[in-house]
């Protein structure tokens, strides 16, 4: 049972982190446009994404570019949108590998062994998908914070950590838990396996008890000749 609940908890996790990778990998507010001290244009904000960035007058209208080459991106851009696409292809081939092994799952038959050794595969596959969300994430931040208070940036170029940064710090943490999960279910279920096959039945035992009380030995059978 607790096995059993491991797996639901693992499944709606891994199906939000799932989601929230994707979401990280679309959204354009990656880099925001940082108010001080010359820029003051409050009243237009710049969103920078992996594939558009979009400018926003007054809260009213907006209009976004695709980027016109990959080469124009940055070098920490660059490699989060590889990285980012590298995780959604991942997520999704992790939920599905744990969607076959769910226990309610009729596809790969009812051998608990093998359904758990699929949701280990899935587990695994979920931490590796975290941790490579969490890097473009942590590195689009690290060239964020180091800018901003470089004195060789102009200020204008200056940016803020965007809401995709904060988004993808927490699907990164639900995609690790959810591996997690994982991961216990399976320990859960070698345990249990083990601990059924370790213990006879109170049948078995009787039965050798009665055996061994009425089969007399080889020194006892001696003594009557």
């Amino acid at each position: 049972m607790a096995s059993y609940a491991l797996q639901i908890a693992g499944l709606v996790f891994s199906g939000i982190g799932m989601i929230g990778t994707v979401a990280v990998t679309i959204m354009p507010q990656w880099r925001v446009s940082a108010f001080i001290e010359s820029n003051i244009v409050v009243f237009e904000n710049i969103w920078e994404g992996l594939w558009m960035n979009c400018i926003r007058h007054a809260n009213i209208r907006m209009q976004c570019k695709v980027y016109d080459s990959l080469l124009a991106l940055s070098p920490d851009l660059q490699a989060a949108r590889g990285l980012m696409c590298a995780a959604s292809v991942l997520s999704f081939l992790a939920f599905m590998i744990a969607s076959l092994g769910m226990r309610c799952t009729k596809l790969t038959g009812d051998d608990e062994n093998v359904k758990s050794r699929i949701l280990l595969t899935a587990g695994i596959l979920f931490i590796i998908t975290g941790i490579v969300v969490l890097i473009p994430v942590s590195w689009v931040a690290n060239t964020i914070i180091r800018n901003f208070y470089s004195p060789v940036v102009d200020p204008g170029l200056k940016r803020e950590l965007g809401e995709a940064l904060y988004l993808g710090w927490t699907t990164a943490l639900v995609l690790i838990v959810s591996g997690a999960l994982f991961s216990c279910g399976f320990c859960c279920t070698e345990k249990s396996s083990s601990y059924r096959y370790s213990i006879p039945s109170h049948r078995t035992t009787q039965r050798s008890f009665h055996m061994e009380k009425t089969s007399p030995s080889i020194y006892s059978r001696s003594q009557y000749v």
